[in-house]
């Protein structure tokens, strides 16, 4: 079991501490500056601008100066946020601090505002400026990335910032892609930004049909069936009822449709324990997992280690295949019912 010192996430961190942390060249607040800065400057041009119409205003209606109380309540204004900016980077600061002990202590590589990897998840490939906020892996084994993933979707109106957090655990050995897409944060489909083809549905034993919904390849349904054994299947209920999972390749990920806030020792102690007890019983369920179907002289008859020596699945295995949002379908139908309303009576005529 894993074990974490927490201490450092509460530990006072001093202003001789953010200048040492920032010497010692780790993670700035850069991210927040931006955006905090863009704010500073439409407020205070945007309240010039305004304290000026109205000054305008008031020295045609009543034909005096303009009111200094106006430009004195912008002065306030701008000097708040300034304030804010200062308050906000200093607390970023301090978390910066904080997080990197925390990784230091625990064996862990921390960063923020990273690259996203090139993993084999539905979530990664996913629209555009897609990075990784904050982020902490290890390289010991069970290798495990967790962090946020940020992209944007849409553009004009519809553009659309997406966060989620994610576990990813590194397997042993090359997997058929399998998704178990949990009911409890579905509407009206899937929440995941892709959807699979419903013929590839395999119901499980018991009342594991309640929290997820297992898609895996056609003729790949005894693989699933040797991965997802009932030991499994209830650490996947006890533990993460509220997640998504995919296998795919040598991965198993776990998505949560909002992000993790690292910094919190409740949320991290339970994204570990879901290592722990999920991640490490799928590692030891496909230590040994071969696909049968590759190489014509290794059939499931052979010796394991003929077996084994192929770490590959075959074509068929390795992605699921992509279906129709219901959403999206039921869109369609509501156009189609309309059209056909607006246009039957004209058909009627001929």
């Amino acid at each position: 079991m894993t074990t974490l010192d927490f201490s450092a996430l509460n530990a006072s961190v001093t202003t001789q501490d953010i200048r040492e942390h920032r010497a010692a060249g780790g993670p700035a607040p850069t991210s927040l500056i931006p955006t905090i800065i863009a704010a500073v400057v439409i407020l205070v041009v945007g309240g010039l601008m305004v304290s000026f119409v109205m000054s305008a205003v008031s020295s045609v209606v009543t034909d005096s100066g303009p009111s200094p109380a106006i430009l004195i309540v912008v002065a306030i204004a701008a000097a708040a946020v300034v304030a804010l900016f200062f308050i906000t980077r200093r607390a970023l600061s301090i978390r910066l601090v904080r997080m990197s002990r925390f990784a230091a202590a625990n064996g862990f590589a921390y960063s923020v505002n990273a690259g996203v990897p090139d993993y084999p998840g539905a979530i990664f490939g996913i629209g555009s400026a897609r990075s990784i906020p904050e982020r902490l892996s290890r390289a010991t084994k069970p290798t495990v990335d967790v962090g946020d993933l940020r992209y944007t979707t849409g553009s004009g109106k519809n553009r659309k910032v997406h966060n989620w957090g994610y576990i990813a655990i590194r397997l042993d050995r090359m997997l058929p892609q399998m998704v178990l897409d949990a009911t409890s944060n579905n509407f009206l489909g899937t929440n995941l930004p892709v959807t699979f083809s419903r013929d590839q549905k395999l119901s499980l034993e018991g009342d594991f049909d309640r929290y997820f919904t297992l898609y895996c390849p056609r003729e790949y349904e005894a693989d699933a069936l040797y991965v997802f054994t009932p030991d499994l299947m209830a650490r996947l209920v006890d533990e993460a009822a509220t997640l998504d999972v995919e296998i795919v390749d040598d991965w198993m990920f776990l998505y949560s449709e909002s992000p993790f806030d690292l910094a919190e020792p409740a949320t991290l102690a339970r994204i570990f324990r879901i290592v722990d007890t999920v991640g490490t019983r799928t590692l030891d369920r496909t230590e040994r997992y071969a696909d049968s179907r590759v190489g014509d002289s290794t059939p499931a008859s052979s010796p394991l280690t003929a077996r084994m020596s192929h770490n590959v699945v075959a074509g068929p295995g390795r992605r699921l295949q992509r279906g129709l949002p219901i959403a999206g379908v039921l869109l369609v139908a509501a156009i189609a019912v309309i059209w056909i309303a607006n246009f039957a009576p004209l058909f009627s005529r001929l």
